[in-house]
């Protein structure tokens, strides 16, 4: 094994390690993004609407994941140590502007700006450890290379929640420093081999979109690619939607009794008054991710990967869907260990398939074009996350709800914690008791239905694709 590992050169050990500092500045942000959009103002949140977050979030993650067969070219015509120190700098300024917006435009652009800085930096990396690798170490090296994104996603939350509540503009400084590091580590960065062209950056971009025509054009390929993002679209609800879930629904007084008579400073780290983070909670998935991977890789390496993405689209809906009909929390946390041992077993195998499904004279190309699903699942989890959340499961749109139903006069300028109080005052009851009064009454855990239906969904759908249309 340790002679492996000096097969690597230098510059691989060095993306990698750009790689986790990386993931850990964008997770240290993104796990809390979703409630410091929606929570209310009296803990720092902007209180926007659940379709404004689902909005910014699923356009500008969306975008970010559009963007990189572009800024690929780019970085193969301009060369990958300029194109990363360019996105170093748009991560860092965009993480500390963030913070000074609080309208929907100003967030809105500003989350855009920081989707370009992620679309510069994801083809470049992935690229530098691909031609750093051989057909020999690329198995390994690409086992690392997922390790260092799973060890950065886990820490990176862990570290800014522990300044939450100081304040949230804390979160993005953090970020903001953490990425500063590369800065440092891109003096040790060798310039990967790559092709030099003279053609000009424009032609270069037109084929781009040629190429992009020429996969569009292949029906059975597109098909699979919608199929495949009806996964992506259950699984960022993890990002989307259950951070919220959480904070608005499940009472977690349990848990921080629990660590404040045994682990006192998780207790103290990670809680708001008697109620731990929900991000410390959903963050169980990244460590899950850490623990078993490499054995539930073990265990599908020899399957095929249809059956295998089947599988884990199964086990991810039930997983996933689980977390959402409950208000205990040990229960989320089992939930949330069955939907990651389905990410673990479906998430790898999507790129696989779209090798073997691809065209034997078209693989490279075909292989490029593996973002779409991941682009088109933002952008189909902003509907579930925004209006559907919003109609069938918002805390504050059911409080509104009951408030006019009992005609309480709400004014505009309570706060959201302002508006439950006002509503648990006028019927007589505690805090939790309302909230379990409105849980009750409205049903809100009815959003698990149209969870475990898209993933159901899409794991029917692949078994007919590939019976009908691809015929292995």
């Amino acid at each position: 094994m340790s002679n492996i590992f000096k097969r690597f050169p230098r510059t691989f050990w060095v993306a990698n390690t750009i790689e986790l500092f990386e993931r850990f500045a964008w997770y240290g942000f993104f796990m809390l993004f979703a409630n410091y959009l929606t929570k209310s103002s009296d803990f720092g949140g902007l209180e926007f609407s659940q379709n404004q977050k689902a909005l910014i979030m699923s356009v500008g993650t969306g975008i970010l994941y559009f963007l990189p067969v572009i800024t690929g070219a780019i970085a193969d015509k301009w060369g990958y140590k300029k194109v990363l120190i360019l996105s170093f700098f748009i991560y860092a300024s965009a993480f500390i502007l963030m913070p000074m917006f609080d309208t929907f435009t100003g967030v809105f652009l500003i989350y855009l700006y920081l989707a370009v800085g992620a679309a510069l930096f994801k083809p470049v990396i992935s690229a530098t450890v691909a031609k750093t690798t051989t057909d020999r170490t690329a198995s390994i090296g690409f086992g690392i290379f997922y390790m260092m994104v799973n060890i950065g996603s886990f820490l990176g939350p862990l570290l800014t929640l522990a300044f939450k509540d100081t304040s949230y503009e804390l979160v993005f400084y953090i970020s903001a420093a953490i990425i500063s590091v590369n800065f440092i580590l891109i003096l040790f960065y060798k310039e990967p081999e790559r092709m030099e062209t003279k053609e000009p950056l424009g032609e270069t971009i037109k084929q781009v979109f040629r190429n992009i025509f020429t996969v569009l054009i292949d029906f059975k390929f597109v098909l699979f690619l919608v199929i495949a993002a009806g996964f992506w679209t259950m699984y960022l609800q993890l990002f989307y939607t259950l951070p919220v879930f959480i904070e608005q629904w499940v009472d977690t007084s349990s848990w921080f009794n629990y660590f404040s008579a045994n682990i006192p400073f998780i207790a103290e780290t990670y809680s708001i008054g008697d109620q731990m983070d929900p991000e410390f909670i959903t963050n169980f998935d990244a460590m899950f991710i850490i623990l078993f991977q490499v054995l539930i890789s073990s265990i599908i390496m020899r399957w095929k990967a249809l059956n295998v993405m089947m599988t884990g689209f199964i086990i991810s809906t039930v997983g996933l869907s689980l977390t959402l009909i409950t208000q205990n929390p040990i229960f989320i946390v089992s939930s949330l260990f069955i939907f990651a041992i389905g990410e673990m077993t479906a998430s790898p195998k999507i790129t696989e398939y779209i090798g073997k499904i691809a065209p034997a004279d078209k693989k490279a190309l075909y292989m490029g074009y593996s973002f779409i699903p991941m682009f088109l699942g933002n952008l189909f989890t902003g509907l579930v996350s925004g209006p559907v959340y919003q109609k069938t499961s918002d805390l504050v749109s059911i409080v509104r709800e009951e408030a006019a139903k009992i005609k309480l006069d709400l004014p505009e300028q309570l706060s959201q914690t302002e508006e439950l109080n006002a509503l648990a005052n006028e019927l007589n009851m505690s805090h939790r008791e309302l909230v379990n009064y409105l849980w009750t009454s409205y049903n809100p855990s009815q959003i698990w239905m149209v969870v475990a239906g898209i993933g159901a969904m899409a794991a029917v759908c692949l078994f007919f694709y590939n019976r009908y249309l691809i015929k292995d």
